[in-house]
């Protein structure tokens, strides 16, 4: 089954990722409502589509009750503070937009008879016992630790997702992100991307958590959102792994990072984080197969892109060649 997308909405649309799905969907000829509280973004992420025809900026918190003036094909919901620096400082509302906001956006697209996507994560691994992770790993979480905020609103934006798909036949799908970095990041998001980044070009110091040993799988936005777009377009329920198989430590991450920004930067170790997962990496088994999706962007070319759209953000340094 295709799924074609003509009138979507994009919650948590002025978002990082949010903001390159918008891109994309109107590259692809469809119209699109962005809908984002701002809590977390900005609306300069999406300044660029304010004049562009078939796109419409709608201010709003998804725990509140939704516009109903449109009917939407397809509904995507990446509404969410993602970034541990974001939910551990509003941990309320990232719970309530994982348990509230996805309620009303399942009963707005089951109003509409919309294709439902949920931006889940690979957080809902936890620390992983399992890996690389499949899809049938049911994870390590820790419920009540201070990350829980975010891991458990996901998990259980999953049940309910499949909930309304069981009891309601909602056409849903499960996209479950791992780490994915690119241009419009915040430069003090919190994670490690953006961080390095902006420490590199500055001259600062690269403070790395822990021993550095501990891994992560980064995949180029664009691939991320090509892959939500396959599943958007699929009609598979998921969960689906997004992410990319490459893995590498934190500290080889740093190492890359200053050499491409040929920063002299030191590396400086800091406390470990709590419940930081050890190991990171995506089984994509079955995007591959389902949905005929895999990473193009490599690691090297994808910071590069990265750090020449950072190095706008210190206009004192010399452009990167």
């Amino acid at each position: 089954m295709t799924h074609s997308i003509q009138l979507a909405l994009v919650a948590g649309g002025a978002g990082f990722i949010g903001s390159h799905l918008c891109d994309s969907l109107l590259a692809a000829g469809a119209e699109v409502d962005a809908l984002d509280n701002f809590a977390t973004s900005s609306p300069d992420t999406i300044a660029h589509l304010l004049d562009k025809p078939g796109f419409r900026l709608i201010q709003h918190d998804v725990t509140m009750p939704l516009p109903a003036d449109r009917w939407y094909d397809t509904v995507f919901h990446l509404a969410s503070a993602a970034s541990p620096p974001d939910y551990l400082r509003l941990p309320l509302q990232t719970l309530q937009a994982g348990s509230v906001g996805t309620e009303n956006l399942l009963q707005l697209a089951a109003r509409c008879g919309s294709r439902f996507l949920l931006g889940s994560t690979s957080e809902v691994y936890g620390d992983p016992a399992e890996h690389p992770q499949p899809e049938t790993y049911w994870g390590n979480v820790n419920p009540v630790g201070l990350r829980s905020v975010y891991d458990e609103a996901k998990r259980y934006a999953e049940a309910l997702t499949m909930a309304y798909r069981r009891e309601e036949e909602v056409d849903t799908g499960i996209a479950r992100i791992f780490n994915t970095y690119g241009p419009r990041m915040r430069a003090h998001d919190g994670r490690m991307v953006p961080t390095f980044i902006r420490q590199a070009l500055a001259g600062e110091p690269l403070t790395v958590t822990g021993t550095g040993e501990q891994t992560r799988s980064l995949c180029y936005v664009d691939d991320t959102v090509r892959g939500l777009l396959a599943l958007a377009r699929s009609g598979h329920p998921g969960p689906v792994n997004l992410g990319n198989p490459h893995e590498i430590s934190v500290a080889e991450l740093a190492s890359e990072i200053t050499r491409i920004t040929e920063s002299s930067s030191p590396v400086e170790h800091i406390d470990a984080v709590v419940d930081d997962p050890r190991r990171r990496c995506p089984d994509i088994g079955l995007a591959r197969q389902e949905l005929g999706w895999r990473p193009e962007v490599d690691l090297a070319e994808g910071l590069r892109r990265t750090v020449t759209w950072f190095a706008r953000l210190l206009p004192e340094r010399e452009p990167l060649p």
